[in-house]
């Protein structure tokens, strides 16, 4: 991104972004360190000079787990025991890891999934009227 965005580095502003579709975290102006979700302060050089960026949603599968008893909001799409769903920690190309849902795995043959796979963002809509949010997701390739 050209334009220099003018949003807090909150998750309120994270979230925003996802309902457009953007993987969006920040870089320290100092130290050039990238967060995902955003942070205001540095973790490393403890500068509050901070900036958007865009992340290319491209990356590889760092961890994983199957959830057999999820959320309610998980429950509520129909996944249960007897239909587990994935979630894990995804390893960007830029060198930062986020967590969110696996997709295009088979949920009833969790060893096949395998560390290292390629993976790209999706973004998955979530709900029906003012209910409707965006939920951030990973396929794999």
């Amino acid at each position: 991104m050209n334009e220099k965005i003018q949003r807090p580095f909150t998750a309120s502003s994270f979230n925003q972004f996802l309902q457009e579709q953007k993987l969006m975290g920040t870089r320290c102006e100092k130290c050039n360190a990238l967060f995902i979700p955003p942070r205001a302060i540095c973790a490393k050089c403890r500068s509050d000079q901070m900036t958007w960026v865009e992340f290319s949603g491209k990356g590889k599968l760092a961890a994983f787990t199957s959830v057999n008893i999820g959320l309610t909001f998980m429950n509520a799409q129909g996944f249960d025991r007897k239909n587990p769903y994935q979630t894990g920690i995804v390893e960007l190309e830029e060198g930062v890891m986020i967590s969110a849902r696996l997709l295009g795995f088979n949920p009833q043959d969790p060893a096949s999934i395998k560390i290292g796979a390629p993976m790209h963002v999706e973004f998955l809509e979530i709900g029906e009227g003012e209910e409707k949010r965006m939920q951030l997701a990973f396929r794999v390739d």
